[in-house]
């Protein structure tokens, strides 16, 4: 019994990472299983919103009673949270944010957004439209470490977190140390003044 304790500990928090990039998705799968979550990855936008049941608006589905509840699959795999790159072809990972928020079904569940480059309008628009982070690649431990409050929050979201958000954006933005090497090819990634 110890042992399913255990296991259920370890995998108590399930989170869907979305990144066209095989390296990418690897990476950010091993580090997410590292700390201990249960991973789902997958390579685009509308695999996620498949994976989830979402194929289509709310509207559409509530009445086509053949398509797929995301009621339903929800009560099989439960997904505690969302980290997605932002530039993907097809759907990006800003419109796969705001699908997921405009869903009755999902809208609670934290999303994180990753991408290599650090545009201050960019952050700014996905945390304002409701990200919980907003990662610069290549994502890092300390970042994984930095999902636990949110997928503890859970459903339980306060009213002020924008506020937070614009705080946690300007931190991205101002800080010396969120300026990173891409992987080995020595290209910074940096903020325009």
């Amino acid at each position: 019994m110890a042992t399913l304790a255990t296991l259920a500990t370890e995998t108590q928090f399930h989170v869907l990472a979305v990144d066209d990039s095989l390296i990418d998705r690897k990476l950010i799968e091993r580090l997410l299983k590292t700390s201990s979550y249960q991973v789902t990855a997958v390579d685009s936008g509308s695999k996620a919103l498949e994976f989830l049941g979402l194929h289509g608006d709310d509207e559409q589905r509530d009445s086509n009673p053949s398509s797929v509840s995301p009621d339903h699959h929800h009560q099989h795999i439960e997904i505690n949270m969302i980290i997605t790159d932002y530039c993907m072809p097809g759907m990006t990972g800003y419109d796969l944010l705001k699908k997921i928020k405009e869903s009755k079904y999902f809208k609670d569940i934290p999303v994180v957004i990753m991408s290599s480059e650090n545009v201050p309008s960019r952050i700014n628009r996905c945390l304002e439209e409701g990200a919980e982070e907003f990662f610069l690649k290549p994502v890092q431990l300390s970042d994984v470490n930095k999902l636990r409050p949110h997928l503890m929050k859970g459903r339980c979201k306060e009213e002020d977190q924008p506020n937070n958000k614009r705080k946690g954006m300007e931190e991205i933005v101002n800080s010396p140390g969120r300026t990173r090497s891409r992987y080995n090819e020595g290209l910074e990634v940096v903020l325009s003044q």
